[in-house]
């Protein structure tokens, strides 16, 4: 079969296809159809000649391109295509080889739709937003995290005590930054246990639920022996970097099924998703992660110091939390650049279930990292009572401080 025989632009879907949604940009002296055609062959039965090994049977299996408007191209692949349960076999199908075709000048995979025998072959979050808030104990309100600053360099111990100043200033969650892992200075099984400990100390002294989320990216073996490390220790959470680390590891992690609330942070995404006519779309990377089980994930902030529009940000948002096969929905988590003044923001952007992640917004208060957390706090609760920060900082000096410091960034 010819490229250009993989395009049936009279085709409708069946409802158990995978259908993707490509922006094209052919290479000079191409066709549209034919490069559109490229991509439904080559991700299906398809290669650049005809061969002699083709039988009649097979021809049923091709993806057919459906759709075309303008540089869009819509494309169904029925679902014997795929190994169910297998992200990598997914993935290596419709966003693979094809991003080299000489065909194509430009490729992005702006969305995709999963048939729901094809999701539900995955497990989906096992705690999803609700389990979230019942595990922290926490409604009514974003959640607030610490991200410990700076990223690298700290020992073991000191990083124990920042998180504690976090949880004490009134953080629910600390976590590690995306590539600490258990380099010389803070090993891995050292740091999580003083943590913990620290976790304890502050749950008790503030009469809150405090949470950790160790960063257990690695090998995926030794991925899997810090996670069950965590639950031995009393941990509740843990955080993979998913794209660098990869879908098979996610899946492994997940499929342990630990009991373990799974914290996805997106290190490496720009790669994929920044530019606007190549790569993948970040609510494609969301929707196929929360097809695996992730619990909560990092999405952009539409401020601060992240690349991505609030129509984009809006867009992830949607994919997490939208009905989707009767899997749970996961938790968005807004981190980078974020500070007090951007709270009221952040807040109309994504409502109430969402986690505020902050680094520098708190460790870089000038009285410290317990009273950077308490101005988090306090930009909180004064945009949740409809109060303005300007307002509420002439009773709390520690959101005063802040504002004082971030007020012109």
């Amino acid at each position: 079969m010819r490229y250009i025989d993989f395009v049936d632009l009279k085709y409708r879907p069946s409802v158990d296809d995978v259908i993707c949604e490509f922006q094209i940009e052919e290479a000079a002296g191409i066709s549209l159809k034919e490069a559109a055609g490229g991509i439904a062959a080559e991700s299906s039965i398809g290669t650049w000649t005809q061969v002699t090994t083709e039988k009649s049977y097979v021809k049923e299996l091709g993806a057919k391109v459906f759709e075309i408007d303008g540089k869009r191209v819509k494309i169904a692949y029925p679902i014997r295509l795929f190994e169910l349960g297998n992200l990598p076999n997914l993935l290596s199908s419709v966003a693979g080889n094809v991003y080299g075709l000489k065909e194509l000048k430009h490729l992005r995979l702006e969305d995709i739709q999963i048939p729901s025998s094809l999701a539900k072959s995955f497990r989906g979050p096992r705690f999803g937003i609700e389990g979230v808030r019942k595990l922290v104990k926490v409604y009514g309100r974003p959640l607030l995290g610490a991200i410990i600053k700076p990223k690298l360099g700290l020992k073991a111990a000191d990083h124990a005590n920042v998180a504690y100043e976090s949880w004490v200033g009134g953080c629910d969650i600390v976590k590690d930054d995306e590539n600490l892992s258990s380099q010389d200075f803070n090993r891995f099984e050292t740091r999580v246990s003083e943590t913990l400990e620290k976790r304890d100390k502050a749950q008790e002294e503030v009469g809150e639920k405090k949470v950790y989320l160790p960063n257990v990216s690695a090998e995926t073996e030794d991925m899997l022996r810090r996670a069950e490390y965590v639950k031995d220790l009393g941990g509740e959470s843990v955080m993979i970097d998913v794209i660098t680390c990869g879908a098979s590891a996610l899946q492994s992690l997940r499929n342990r099924d630990l009991g373990l609330v799974i914290h996805a942070h997106r290190a490496g995404h720009g790669a994929l998703t920044r530019v606007e006519n190549h790569g993948i779309a970040m609510k494609v990377i969301a929707r196929l992660v929360r097809m695996v089980g992730v619990d909560q994930l990092h999405i952009g902030t539409a401020v601060g110091k992240m690349s991505e529009s609030q129509d984009e940000v809006l867009e992830n948002i949607k994919v997490l939390k939208e009905p989707f096969h009767g899997l749970k929905p996961v938790m968005p988590v807004a981190s980078g650049g974020l500070h007090p003044i951007l709270v009221p923001d952040l807040i109309k952007i994504f409502d109430k279930d969402f986690i505020i992640q902050a680094g520098g917004g708190i460790h870089g208060h000038p009285d410290g990292t317990i009273a950077g957390a308490t101005a988090m706090r306090q930009a909180i609760d004064a945009t949740l009572h409809g109060i303005s920060l300007i307002d509420y900082a002439n009773d709390h000096v520690e959101l005063k401080k802040a504002m004082s410091i971030w007020m012109t960034r």
